[in-house]
């Protein structure tokens, strides 16, 4: 397989992939941007050949195991389990979780 070139043309860039580092709050090395463009056109490529496949006459599978999943009745509940859960977080306050700022 030939390695794909990188450009707004042919799918991601190396500018791309910076601002994708960014917004996932990565620090991505300079000399890593286009070796990482090429990667990732590379699985996307692999994706539109997933697309080449002819699947007509097949039936969509949600498990390879042929089972029934079990049923429980709709209704709607809290699950009365509030404490259960909160005991398990590193800080609480009035029955809710306490999160570190993530926005100044």
């Amino acid at each position: 397989m030939s390695k794909p070139e990188t450009g707004p043309e042919t799918g991601v860039d190396a500018e791309t992939v910076r601002k994708i580092a960014r917004l996932s709050r990565l620090h991505v090395e300079e000399e890593r941007l286009v070796p990482l463009a090429d990667e990732l056109n590379g699985i996307l490529g692999w994706i539109e050949q997933l697309g080449e496949v002819d699947v007509a006459g097949v039936e969509p599978m949600t498990s390879a195991v042929d089972m029934k999943a079990p049923l429980r009745a709709d209704a709607i509940t809290d699950g009365n389990k509030r404490d259960d859960v909160l005991a398990n977080a590193p800080r609480s306050d009035s029955g809710f979780y306490v999160v570190p700022r993530s926005v100044e």
